[in-house]
């Protein structure tokens, strides 16, 4: 019989080990699984979550999510990270984790989801868009000489 997908929060080591060749595949940069690790830990100290679907050990899909609150939409939930594997894809995985950080958000009295994606993301825009999301403007970047006090994972 095989092993139910659930999901669950990856807070422990061997759990981050485990989810981060999938990470990967969203954030290419990432080359260090031990440096992926530290960030991990200093993101949840200001309140990132991760959270994975799992099945047989294997994480099939990934959303970071943290709670924050500003002038714009009050309290919310920022999505930072979501990715499915790509052999995962198009089978609801995606609309699933996607639900969970919205009922996360409901249970914090959140009024929105908020995520960024690249403007090259066209498969990206095209999903958030059949699951409701709505663009609502942009996003703007400026790299800044000062270097780091915490490396960049």
């Amino acid at each position: 019989m095989p092993t139910p997908m659930t999901l669950r929060y990856i807070e422990q080591p061997q759990d981050q080990l485990a989810s981060f060749r999938l990470m990967r595949q969203l954030r290419p940069h990432l080359t260090d699984p031990s440096a992926y690790a530290r960030q991990l830990a200093r993101q949840a100290e200001h309140g990132y979550r991760l959270l994975g679907a799992v099945e047989a050990g294997q994480v099939l899909g990934l959303i970071g999510f943290r709670e924050m609150e500003n002038l714009i939409y009050g309290r919310f939930i920022y999505v930072d990270d979501l990715i499915v594997d790509e052999p995962q894809r198009h089978h609801g995985l995606g609309a699933t984790l996607l639900d969970a950080a919205r009922e996360h958000a409901r249970g914090r009295g959140c009024a929105h989801l908020v995520l960024d994606t690249g403007s090259h993301m066209s498969l990206a825009q095209r999903f958030y868009f059949r699951e409701g999301l709505l663009a609502r403007g942009m996003h703007f970047v400026q790299l800044l000489d000062a270097t780091p006090e915490t490396p960049h994972a």
